[in-house]
């Protein structure tokens, strides 16, 4: 297919960069054996802890390796991690997974974009054509191949994609970007500045994407328009300070006619109490929309609350516990004729965890992992 693409990028203002020990500023090919020993993860553990430390096959995402890459999209820049199988069904749709058995209704994986998780009780995975951020802000994408669910919970059973977006305070200035080409329009905006003793940025951007063509000739209907918005402010430093950060988005989709819309916003405290312990705290509210014509249409409410705490290490041992309290309400409308149906209709879900796990050092290269979790739910209580 031809494709041809026109981008304009226009940056102002004072972008700061956080020295070394770096959180993932080039591509990992290109990175000295020094560098390499500086990537700071914390997926894998809860804290942050160097790459070459993590207890997990780990592979990330850097910004700089999602700039060259060209993506787009979220879908496309996780086309990057070898250890992710990604599929494209139509202009719209991902299928995205770990360890074979693709689908767009694949759900053994745990997403979260900044600490908020994207699970939908639906079929208890990721709508993906919902999912999107402004890739010029994230800092990296952890994408952790193996289970994860002492920490992250019984949805992580192949492995965890976590997105975190680079602090307010390096992302200062104004941004533009857009880019036209034969199937796909696109442009965004960013301004960052100081708040108060903080940063904050604001961002909007929108998306349009035609149908492709069938092999006959013709169109598939499976044409996109999305439009986002969103802020973030940060007050302190890393790791010791507030951050408060929210969303806005709506689109329409084919070939079945979907219209979706949302908002989230989310808080995170954290305190650094020294000698290698930490307190962290975070919660969030996501309101999702999901209209299928003639098939159904779902609002879905979700609160949640988590705590974590990194005791201080003791000798050999470095002990995290925390606890989550999540609440879903969902709301469905089933349409007569469409061939099936949710029932009971309408219904308020519960997820509540708590969690230990205890990192053991049986040798200067060597760790021992200990957890376990307890959590209870509305579906087998």
């Amino acid at each position: 297919m031809r494709k041809l693409m026109a981008a304009l990028g226009v940056i102002g203002g004072a972008c700061a960069h956080a020295a070394t020990p770096v959180h993932v500023a080039a591509s990992l090919v290109d990175l000295s054996l020094e560098q390499l020993s500086s990537i700071v993860v914390s997926t894998v553990s809860g804290r942050d802890e160097p790459l070459v430390r993590a207890a997990a096959s780990v592979y990330v995402i850097s910004a700089e390796d999602i700039r060259r890459s060209g993506a787009k999209s979220l879908g496309e820049a996780l086309r990057l991690a070898p250890n992710l199988q990604v599929a494209q069904p139509d202009a719209n749709q991902y299928a995205i997974t770990a360890r074979g058995f693709n689908s767009t209704l694949a759900n053994k994986l745990l997403v979260l974009i900044d600490g908020r998780t994207v699970y939908s009780p639906l079929f208890s995975g990721t709508f993906w054509e919902a999912q999107d951020v402004l890739l010029e802000d994230v800092e990296r994408i952890e994408v952790i191949s193996g289970p994860g669910a002492t920490l992250w919970g019984a949805n992580a059973v192949n492995g965890v994609i976590n997105v975190i977006t680079r602090p307010a305070g390096e992302t200062q200035g104004a941004m533009a970007a857009i880019g036209a080409g034969e199937m796909q329009r696109d442009a965004a905006f960013r301004y960052g500045g100081v708040l108060a003793d903080g940063h904050y940025r604001g961002y909007a951007k929108a998306m349009r994407r035609d149908s492709t063509t069938l092999p006959g000739g013709m169109r598939n209907g499976d044409r996109a328009d999305h439009a986002q918005a969103g802020f973030r402010a940060d007050w302190g430093r890393r790791g010791h300070g507030f951050t408060l950060q929210g969303d806005v988005y709506g689109g329409q989709l084919g070939p079945v006619e979907r219209d979706i819309a949302g908002l989230n916003v989310l808080g995170r405290w954290t305190r650094d109490l020294g000698a290698g312990a930490s307190l962290s705290t975070q919660a969030y509210y996501d309101r999702r929309s999901r209209h299928h014509t003639a098939i159904f249409k779902e609002h879905l409410d979700t609160y949640d609350l988590e705590l974590r705490h990194n005791l201080a290490p003791r000798g050999r041992h470095r002990l995290i516990w925390g606890f989550g309290l999540r609440h879903y309400r969902d709301k469905l409308q089933n349409f007569p004729g469409s061939g099936f149906a949710f029932t009971p209709a309408n219904r308020s879900l519960h997820r509540n965890h708590a969690f230990v796990q205890d990192e053991i050092a049986l040798h200067e290269t060597l760790d021992f992992t200990l957890g376990a979790k307890a959590e209870s739910n509305s579906y087998t209580g």
